[in-house]
């Protein structure tokens, strides 16, 4: 965590880059094609202007999705911002999906968040993605505050209900 009040974690340059270089490649290809051949017909200077768009927001969207860890919150960046106060989070898990591994937080009300950066995946890895999950986990252990507690476990679905002398393991001692 170092010294600082606030950490932030978003794509890496190579997570950046990769979904890039088809486009580059089409691009440039249409390009050189409309270069080397006849004036190109308004098709072409379409798509070169649509491949050309989505190169630079390839680029740049990834650098503002993630997360900024302060005291108070997780500030999550995505299409939309969104600030999760600590207290509010239950647990902080590593999820995969195809092969992506990804930052859940999982919130007291039952919504799941899943962060766009950190995350570690074939093509797009990030050697320190174990130890950025680490520290968002230590930030939320130590910035939590005295009034959180965990929720109590879902039932399970099983043929023998629960008897009334069982006890709750989160609840207070007696």
């Amino acid at each position: 965590m170092g010294s600082s009040p606030r950490q932030r974690y978003s794509a890496t340059v190579w997570q950046r880059l990769g979904p890039v270089f088809p486009m580059l490649v089409v691009g440039v290809a249409l390009l050189v094609t409309s270069l080397t051949g006849s004036p190109p017909p308004d098709a072409l200077a379409a798509w070169l202007t649509v491949c050309f768009g989505l190169l630079v927001l390839d680029i740049l969207l990834p650098a503002y999705f993630g997360v900024t860890l302060t005291e108070s919150a997780a500030v999550v960046r995505n299409l939309r911002r969104r600030t999760i106060p600590w207290a509010d989070i239950q647990s902080i898990q590593i999820e995969t999906i195809m092969g992506t591994r990804t930052v859940v937080l999982h919130e007291a009300n039952g919504r799941r968040t899943r962060l766009r950066a950190p995350s570690t995946g074939f093509l797009a890895w990030d050697r320190r993605f174990e130890e950025k999950f680490h520290v968002i986990g230590q930030w939320w252990l130590t910035h939590r505050g005295p009034d959180w507690t965990p929720l109590p476990p879902r039932p399970a679905w099983t043929a023998t209900p629960q008897t009334p002398d069982e006890k709750n393991p989160f609840a207070p001692p007696a």
